[in-house]
């Protein structure tokens, strides 16, 4: 049976006061975690992806999905979002990916929060405790700098060699002092249209 889930856990940050300075709203990041097995692991390299991720994505979206809502509260208190992967060693960058860069995965997150942003991601190889690094932006504005906000964390165990660590992040609010702006902004003063693709 897939995914094989070794361990799922949620982890809750609550930010009260930055730069010396109280929080008005205090910050809440969320991250819900599975470890799970790479199907892959052991099999050298494997040209069609798409079975096991048909086979697994989906359920782990769905999984991931239901501990940031409980743990939230609702979907509509979610403001920002994103998504991570950390692959063993033994296995490819390639293998994280695959399992969070489906809609298969992330469409359960974004229609349960009501977002219409696609979900910022990281995807890295990595030893047990290695950084985990969630960066998030605004669900349905991607321009809101005041929601590019990163979660960092490690797992002491995990990923073992032959494991991925799937992960999917939430904030109910921006950083709690937010004062550069949004990209609309310097748009403007650029002289660019707001929809510019090519402006970062």
């Amino acid at each position: 049976m897939h995914p094989d889930i070794r361990k799922t856990f949620v982890i809750t940050e609550t930010t009260y006061s930055d730069g010396g300075k109280a929080a008005g709203t205090p910050l809440v990041m969320i991250a819900a975690v599975a470890v799970v097995k790479n199907p892959w692991a052991g099999q050298g390299y494997v040209q069609d992806l798409a079975p096991k991720i048909r086979e697994m994505a989906p359920v782990l979206g769905e999984l991931l999905t239901g501990l940031i809502i409980n743990e939230a509260g609702s979907g509509d208190r979610v403001e920002a979002f994103g998504k991570s992967a950390v692959v063993g060693l033994d296995g490819e960058l390639e293998h994280a990916s695959a399992l969070i860069h489906t809609l298969h995965f992330g469409n359960h997150y974004r229609s349960a929060v009501n977002g219409k942003s696609y979900l910022a991601f990281n995807n890295t190889r990595g030893p047990a405790n290695a950084p985990i690094l969630i960066p998030m932006m605004g669900k349905n504005d991607e321009g809101s700098r005041e929601h590019y906000l990163t979660f960092q964390f490690n797992i002491n165990d995990a990923p073992f060699s032959d494991e991925i660590v799937i992960a999917l992040g939430a904030a109910l609010g921006g950083r709690p002092h937010h004062r550069i702006g949004n990209r609309y902004m310097d748009l403007k003063e650029l002289g660019h249209d707001q929809e510019n693709p090519a402006a970062v």
